[in-house]
């Protein structure tokens, strides 16, 4: 079982910008590979950005170029640096592990408004 537990979320103006972290229970060597994800509120969750054991990481196209998904094995954390940020953006962010099954966070809520 791993727990995950993300912070960092709030409210930022257009153009702003805030980092998420996703603190996991397990090393993170050990997990095939740790993601973001989003739901707003009226539709469906959506992947934002992943990033594997080996280091490859992969994003949805309309984060491309302003989001960075990182990690720091020492801490047992991912990372999700947004910038630039719109307010289409807003939503609940989800980070998940991927290992024999799926575990995901509480979620973080991301509000940007002016």
């Amino acid at each position: 079982q791993v727990q995950l537990v993300e912070s960092g979320g709030g409210l930022v103006q257009p153009g702003g910008s805030l980092r998420l972290s996703c603190a996991a229970s397990e090393r993170l060597f050990s997990i095939n590979a740790m993601g973001w994800y989003r739901q707003a509120p009226g539709k469906e969750r959506e992947f934002v950005a992943v990033l594997t054991r080996g280091g490859s990481t992969n994003y949805r196209d309309s984060v491309k170029g302003r989001f960075t998904i990182s990690k720091d094995n020492a801490k047992n954390t991912v990372y999700l640096q947004m910038n630039s940020l719109k307010p289409e953006d807003t939503a609940v962010y989800y980070c998940n592990a991927v290992l024999s099954m799926m575990y995901w966070g509480q979620g973080t809520q991301v509000t940007v408004s002016s």
